[in-house]
């Protein structure tokens, strides 16, 4: 008798539609950020976008400068979370940084502006690599 009713619940679970092993961390939506350079350039947007909050709120840039922390920080999230409109954002920032910063350095020959156009460039560089391009959705 006990071994009709294991063999009842076993066909019961075999009839529902629950998965017959656990989510693993590698089931496709539970995947998080498999590339550390994102995480980096998540950083980096971070620390861009809070730089721009302290220097508005200072008065050091225009009232104005307000509205770019808040495409900042959606690009920085969206990039963690593996979308490809923040890879667009992330890719659109970066390189108008660095024209920014390499045109300022070409103008007043400040060296600061080198370093960060530089490193908006390397940025650059490293999105467009066709493994980043791949694991975005």
């Amino acid at each position: 008798m006990s071994d009709e009713r294991s063999e009842s619940k076993i066909q019961r679970t075999e009839d529902a539609s629950v998965p017959a092993t656990p989510i693993s961390p590698s089931h496709p939506k539970l995947r998080f950020v498999p590339l550390p350079g994102l995480i980096a350039l998540s950083l980096y947007l971070l620390l861009l976008s809070v730089v721009l909050i302290v220097g508005a709120v200072g008065g050091h840039y225009p009232k104005l400068f307000l509205i770019l922390p808040v495409f900042l920080l959606a690009a920085a999230g969206g990039l963690l979370l593996l979308f490809r409109w923040a890879w667009a954002m992330s890719l659109a920032a970066v390189v108008l940084l660095s024209g920014y910063h390499l045109w300022l350095f070409a103008r007043l020959h400040l060296a600061p502006s080198l370093i960060q156009g530089l490193l908006n460039l390397v940025f650059f560089l490293y999105l467009i690599r066709t493994e980043v391009r791949e694991k975005l959705h």
